[in-house]
């Protein structure tokens, strides 16, 4: 299957517009031409698709309809401008309405191509974050500048396509390996201030890559917001409920962020250890965040509980009664992990226990907008994800520092997916496969 792009029918759907939207002096003369120039039209709108050879699936095929549309349109605009310009030098002092008619017919057409590219690419498309769909909105009629911002729109699709389709032709290549079928499941324990949750998945594209693979995984359900110590509880019998339903005898847990810390709590005080096989924490402070005692310093205790009364409300309206925003701040801070961390002693020796970190390199937003609070962080914990300073992260046997040479980075958002974003030199699905896979290879 070969999923390169064809020019060729691209430029003859290009050609086509361009001769189309132009082509008013030609039906006021002869109208017979209607008909034939309409199918060639219909074939533009319909059928741009073709000038891809493959799509894995109905999703990238209409983004790939869409982003062929907007190609045409962004080549044949500044032709049509141009046919328009000159019809009304030569004709408009002769036929000053026959030229507002060829100026309505080319508009038409070419929003009709234009909208049609659009919708498709912002209905289909993963990448595209806020802020180029509102621009593209804002910008897509004003000419020129609606050409910078769709050729923004453009390379991120494109870049989209050919980064989705090399992922699917490598799934296949090796869905027989199996290379993420873990002796025992794979337990994703989530952050603060989420929740497992079917409509949005708090580990974004990485389950549905890891059961690809051959894994078997499950989720912590333990509350957004509540005590390390009250989430460790619910944790242990999260893992004892998972074990005694399917036989396995012990669990991998991959935990992120708050959920590190919920998960250590479980396995060194509420007898969780022998049903654990393995613990990775997933920029996790191990040793608290100096940005949360900042912000408890200096937010006043009348804000704070009123804060935390209304978040913890708004759970509550959502089926979430044990919510307590407050202890779960105040267990992240470097006080709180202290105290946790001589409670809880160090990585246990049972298991296989590892912890990875990630940084910031710029202060560059992206979808999820961590890249300007890095900069405030970084005055209190060095280098960080943009929530948590590096020194932090380290835990267990083995740490692996992951970040990429060029671009942003990878934020406290970014290293489990939340804001589905491709980066450059980091495929995070890879990462979890590679991270998996290595878990089977030790006999996990």
């Amino acid at each position: 299957m070969k999923s390169g792009t064809r020019p060729w029918l691209t430029a003859i759907f290009c050609l086509y517009l361009c001769i189309f939207v132009n082509s008013f002096p030609l039906l006021w003369s002869d109208p017979w031409l209607i008909p034939l120039l309409g199918i060639g039209y219909l074939a533009v709108n319909l059928f741009p698709s073709l000038a891809h050879r493959w799509y894995p699936n109905l999703r990238l095929r209409i983004c790939g309809h869409g982003e062929t549309l907007l190609r045409i349109f962004f080549l044949s605009l500044p032709v049509a401008v141009a046919g328009q310009i000159a019809l009304l030098i030569l004709k408009y002092e002769q036929d000053f309405w026959f030229c507002v008619g060829s100026i309505l017919f080319c508009i038409l057409a070419e929003a009709v191509v234009f909208w049609n590219g659009m919708i498709s690419v912002y209905c289909t498309s993963v990448q595209l974050g806020i802020r180029e769909r509102v621009l593209g909105f804002a910008f897509g009629l004003i000419f020129p500048v609606n050409l910078y911002f769709l050729g923004r729109i453009i390379r991120i699709v494109s870049r989209e396509i050919r980064r989705e389709i090399c992922r699917e032709l490598l799934e296949r290549s090796r869905e027989d390996q199996r290379i993420c079928a873990t002796k025992y499941p794979i337990l994703l324990v989530h952050g603060v201030f989420f929740r497992d949750s079917r409509a949005l998945s708090y580990w974004g594209r990485i389950p549905k890559t890891l059961k690809r693979n051959g894994a078997t995984v499950y989720y912590g359900n333990q509350p957004s917001a509540a005590s390390v110590p009250d989430c460790g509880r619910f944790l242990s019998r999260r893992i004892r409920e998972i074990v005694a339903e399917t036989g396995c005898e012990k669990v991998n847990i991959i935990a992120h962020s708050k959920g590190g810390l919920d998960s250590r709590y479980a396995l060194a005080k509420c007898d969780a250890l022998p049903y654990v096989a393995s613990l990775t924490t997933v920029n996790t402070p191990h040793k608290g965040c100096a940005y949360a005692d900042w912000l408890m310093d200096k937010v006043g205790e009348k804000a704070k509980r009123g804060i935390s009364s209304t978040y913890n409300e708004m759970l509550g309206a959502l089926g979430e009664d044990d919510a307590d925003f407050l202890a779960a701040v105040s267990d992240l801070t470097e006080e709180g992990c202290r105290r946790l961390n001589e409670e809880m002693g160090d990585a246990p020796t049972e298991i296989f226990c590892q912890s990875i970190g990630s940084v910031l390199n710029k202060v560059r937003d992206g979808k999820i907008l961590l890249g300007s609070t890095s900069v405030f962080v970084r005055h209190f914990d060095g280098k960080n994800d943009g929530l948590v300073g590096e020194a932090s992260f380290p835990w267990g046997e083995k740490y692996t520092m992951v970040t990429t040479d060029r671009g942003r980075g990878i934020s406290h958002a970014d290293i489990i997916d939340l804001g589905r974003e491709d980066l450059p030199d980091f495929d995070v699905r890879e990462f979890y496969v590679n991270l998996v896979s290595d878990l089977k290879q030790r006999g996990l």
